[in-house]
């Protein structure tokens, strides 16, 4: 059975007090932890809040380590975490309705299967107000190249900027959440180094001329 698992740490580069979990947790205080300055997770994916409860700010955590805060929000605005939970992955497959407006109106952009580091890049502005995800599990950003405050859309339906926890209708990036029952090795991953080419062979000697044999 998948069990998914985190490390936290008082203090950066994993030292200090460390707790671990394998289900959420609402108060980290409550397990006398009462700063994370860093963290591993074994395996999840998990999101970690800015407050207690499982409220504020949140950040998306996938396997892996993070040595220090600023390795796991880059909106440059919240540096505590208090609360965590495992994210819900339903699927393999990702798919995801972005709409303009409120109630599934106006608008609609459809991804599919891919990460989209710009929505202006495919015509569709900054404001989404609803959205449905259909499959898997996305993370959406404030600003495009996946920066500032992140929002989780875990499979369902979002009828507002609220159910996501924003106070406003402002995304401009989107990227999928991975499992790693189907992903082992996580979602941004380095891509290995291309094979150099292999020398080509040094060519064969050119054969003899052929003498032709009067008869």
């Amino acid at each position: 059975m998948f069990t998914e698992q985190i490390s936290l740490y008082e203090f950066e580069n994993f030292r200090g007090k460390k707790v671990e979990l394998s289900a959420e947790c609402k108060d980290l205080t409550e397990k006398k932890l009462e700063k994370v300055g860093s963290l591993v997770v074994e395996s999840g994916p998990w999101v970690a809040f800015e407050r207690k409860g499982l409220a504020g700010d949140q950040f998306v955590l996938e396997k892996g380590e993070y040595p220090r805060w600023s390795t796991w929000t880059n909106s440059q605005i919240s540096s505590c975490l208090l609360s965590v939970r495992p994210l819900k992955v339903d699927s393999a497959d990702h798919k995801l309705h972005l709409f303009e407006d409120a109630s599934f109106a106006g608008r609609k952009m459809e991804i599919v299967d891919d990460d989209v580091p710009s929505l202006w890049v495919h015509g569709f502005q900054d404001r989404v107000a609803s959205a449905k995800a259909v499959n898997g599990t996305w993370v959406g950003y404030m600003y495009p190249g996946y920066r500032g405050r992140q929002y989780v859309f875990e499979h369902g339906e979002f009828k507002q900027w609220n159910d996501w926890g924003a106070s406003e209708p402002q995304l401009q990036s989107f990227r999928r959440v991975r499992d790693m029952q189907w992903h082992k090795r996580g979602c941004f991953i380095v891509p290995d180094p291309a094979p150099k080419p292999k020398p080509n062979p040094s060519p064969a000697p050119p054969a003899p001329p052929t003498t032709a044999v009067s008869t």
